[in-house]
Formats: C-alpha cells, sequence, structure tokens
C-alpha cells in the first residue's frame, strides 16, 4: 500500500485489529434475550456502540440491571480471546518500519485493555499510542477522538487514515476529515461501503502488495 499521503495510521481494535466480535455477540446476544427478550437479533442492533451508549439507549434507569452487566462483562473479558484479523500485526509492523505513526483509538475501556496487554504485550511496542474510551468524553461516532489521536502524534487529520470496522466508527473517521479504510470483518461489505473510501476483506492483500 502507497503510504506517502498520510503520516499515521489509527486502528480501531475490536474487529478491526482483533477478531472479537463473535465473542461480545454471544455475550450480548444473552443479555438481549434476559433483559430485552421482545427484540430480535439484539447482538446486531449494539454492535459498535461503547457501553454508555448501549446503557443510555435501551438500559436508562435501570441501575441494578447496568451494575449486574459491567459485572459479568468484565469477568467474560478477562477470558476472551485476542486473535488477530487475518495479516493485521505483519501490516502495522509494515508500516511502523515505513516512517508510518501508529495509534490504536478503542471504544474499550482500560480494565479490559489490561486482559488484552496480558495476553498481547507486543501491542505496546507496535503502536505509538493506544487510546482508550477512558482517555475521551465524547465517544464514535463523534470524531474527537480520531482528532486526539492525530494531535497528540503531530499529524493533521487529512495526513491520517483510519480502519474500522463498524458504522460508528466509520463515520467517526470522516466526520474527523481522515481517509477511511472499511474493514468487512464485522458487517458485510455492501453495508459499509458507502461510509468507507476502500473496502477490504482483511490486511492479507496489503501486506502482500
Amino acid at each position: 500500500m502507497n503510504t506517502s499521503n498520510f503520516r499515521a495510521a489509527l486502528f480501531d481494535f475490536d474487529g478491526t485489529l482483533v477478531d472479537t466480535e463473535p465473542q461480545y455477540s454471544l455475550f450480548w446476544g444473552e443479555q438481549g434475550r434476559r433483559y430485552h427478550p421482545e427484540t430480535p437479533n439484539f447482538d446486531k442492533i449494539i454492535k459498535g456502540q461503547t457501553l454508555g451508549q448501549i446503557f443510555d439507549g435501551h438500559f436508562a434507569g435501570m441501575d441494578d440491571v447496568q451494575r449486574r452487566i459491567v459485572e459479568e462483562l468484565n469477568e467474560f473479558e478477562k477470558n476472551m480471546h485476542f486473535d488477530y484479523i487475518r495479516g493485521a500485526r505483519e501490516f502495522v509492523g509494515q508500516l511502523r518500519a515505513q516512517g508510518v505513526k501508529t495509534a490504536i483509538v478503542t471504544s474499550s475501556n482500560d480494565l479490559k485493555m489490561a486482559s488484552v496487554y496480558a495476553s498481547r504485550p507486543e501491542l505496546k511496542e507496535l503502536f505509538d499510542l493506544i487510546l482508550t474510551a477512558d482517555m475521551f468524553t465524547r465517544s464514535k461516532p463523534d470524531p474527537d477522538c480520531f482528532l486526539t489521536a492525530a494531535s497528540l502524534l503531530g499529524c493533521t487529520p487529512e495526513e491520517c487514515i483510519v480502519f474500522e470496522d463498524s458504522r460508528h466508527g466509520l463515520q467517526a473517521g470522516r466526520s474527523a476529515g481522515m481517509k477511511v479504510i472499511g474493514l468487512a470483518t464485522t458487517l458485510p461489505a455492501d453495508v459499509i461501503a458507502p461510509m468507507a473510501d476502500e473496502v477490504w476483506d482483511d490486511f492479507t492483500e496489503a501486506v502482500n502488495s
């Protein structure tokens, strides 16, 4: 991939760098059956949303339920597998070798990312910056997280490229004025294509080009 037109690559985490979305679908599918049995495909409805957005949209005023879900989610995330999307680790390594700055911009919180680092300690060496949900006040689709990452890396939005798999993430990248690559790992390619400059199945073609 030609990297001459940008200085920084900003990556979402779940569903973009690691294949965790099927695991979250199991968790949220169970929560939907338990608390919103009237809503089919609950796991698909909330996909790409932060925990705060899920609570505001579907569990408002249900404080006890929210606390129970947080406890169960924290325990669930301790036992998750963080397998890379095909070619992701190699692609990030290639970017760094070419002098491109790299950052993770995730809606996951610090507690979850602690479990990630235990499983994937190399992430801290692969990325110049890791921004979590605890580090910004406005969540995707607001562009604040990507704009903050660009600023911290000393780059303009035009110098950045975003890699995302969710509607909210793609919208945030677009709103930030950055080039956006959509990963068809969570949603079908035809669904995310209108929100992305390009759509990739994974990173293998970029690695081998």
